[in-house]
């Protein structure tokens, strides 16, 4: 795939008319938190039939489980590869037009169907994916996947220390989390912790994870936490104390507790499907401040001239503009991929998401920098996605994480 198909250029048209209509007036409501983004997300759904697909998706996974189907589908003719990269643009498209304006709601989204629902559909037993999963799906509910703690940071698994006790067939789960995507309203939250084996090292003990109601007894949840960017995207803290669930809330039920990994290699998928989706979300973030800065140094006017004459301005934009086109050969590629069955490997996923982080902070700041003193004014788009951009060097795994998974991994290589 070496452009837009004109199909793809319509899905595209089409969702960037309604993010301007529907999202863009209320930015100011959504970054000062006034305005949780979930109803504008479903109605997003709603507008574009994503629901009523998510639907058919989900029916057709559980009739195939249900008829003891475990078989991935075959792959596709080539004469229905180009029916597949639609299906997987549209799927991108919707965050890069999001990004454009409100990159946190491509988080609080992601975060609820993407590694919430994901994780359910991937883990579960079929009646942990009918009872939890589609309302997921269809953002009926919306869900958090909660794993990071307070002393982890990037040592997710061993700084773990957020416990599950078994008692006969219950569980008994302490710990907190912080940092967590849609934490402060998530109806449904995957909760990951360790098995308490007191003569396994708490560093290696089994990964679980379990599924949480809002309102289960000592389970708490915080309100909204102020940071620096992506306040569209509510983020919070979990306490749990002494929380009973039944065997019924591990995800993929007694069997995950036989299982080889302790569930370390699933929750690494999840990161690895969280990481191909930045690349979407840098593409937009550089499209609109890429568009924004060429359109400021025309009109900005210094020294009698207007700033994209001058040769440090142009070579500013000039840079933007090979981010944006090695970007959108990023997204193409996993377009490209998904449409032939295939992903990307962790180490190709880990290098994307740190090219596509880096390249959205450099252009942000620089536009920025482009605007000059107005662009430290928050009343201007460009210091909002200078903000937001910055997360994307830190979630899903730091820059100084991807360095190591794909260093390792060419190591491993040679």
């Amino acid at each position: 795939m070496i452009e837009w198909s004109e199909s793809q250029q319509m899905i595209r048209d089409v969702v960037r008319r309604f993010m301007e209509e529907e999202v863009a007036p209320h930015v100011e409501a959504l970054e000062h938190g006034d305005l949780p983004p979930y109803d504008i997300l479903r109605k997003l759904y709603a507008t574009f039939g994503m629901d009523e697909m998510a639907r058919a998706r989900f029916a057709k996974q559980i009739a195939r489980e249900k008829r003891g189907d475990t078989e991935r589908a075959e792959k596709g003719a080539d004469g229905d590869l180009a029916a597949k990269a639609d299906q997987a643009a549209s799927t991108l498209i919707p965050i890069i037009e999001l990004c454009r304006y409100c990159p946190g709601m491509v988080t609080a989204m992601g975060v609820s169907v993407g590694l919430a629902a994901g994780a359910i559909l991937s883990k579960g037993t079929t009646e942990q994916k009918e009872r939890f999963g589609l309302e997921l799906l269809t953002l009926e509910k919306i869900g958090a996947w909660a794993i990071t703690e307070p002393g982890s940071g990037s040592d997710a698994f061993g700084g773990m220390r957020a416990s599950a006790r078994r008692e006969g067939d219950e569980f008994v789960l302490n710990g907190s989390k912080t940092f967590i995507t849609n934490g402060p309203f998530a109806d449904t939250t995957v909760f990951i912790c360790k098995l308490e084996e007191p003569d396994v090292d708490v560093r290696d003990r089994k990964i679980l994870n379990f599924v949480l109601d809002r309102g289960l007894p000592g389970f708490e949840q915080s309100g909204p936490l102020r940071k620096m960017g992506m306040h569209s995207s509510p983020t919070g803290e979990l306490f749990l104390s002494d929380v009973r669930v039944g065997m019924d809330r591990l995800l993929g039920g007694e069997a995950a507790l036989n299982k080889s990994g302790g569930g370390r290699e699933s929750a690494k998928s999840t990161f690895q499907t969280e990481r191909s989706g930045v690349a979407a979300m840098a593409l937009g973030i550089v499209e609109r401040c890429l568009e924004l800065s060429v359109k400021y140094a025309r009109e900005r006017v210094q020294f009698g001239h207007p700033i994209g004459e001058y040769q440090l301005i142009q070579e500013k934009l000039a840079r933007m503009e090979v981010a944006r086109m090695n970007l959108q050969n990023l997204v193409f590629r996993t377009i490209e991929l998904t449409a032939h069955g295939q992903t990307m490997t962790f180490a190709e996923a880990s290098a994307m998401k740190l090219y596509a982080a880096r390249a959205a902070v450099e252009v942000a700041m620089e536009a920025v920098q482009v605007y000059g003193g107005n662009g430290y004014m928050s009343e201007y788009v460009v210091e909002q996605l200078a903000r937001d951009s910055k997360v994307l060097q830190i979630y899903a795994g730091t820059d100084e994480i991807q360095i190591r998974a794909i260093a390792k991994d060419l190591l491993a290589g040679g």
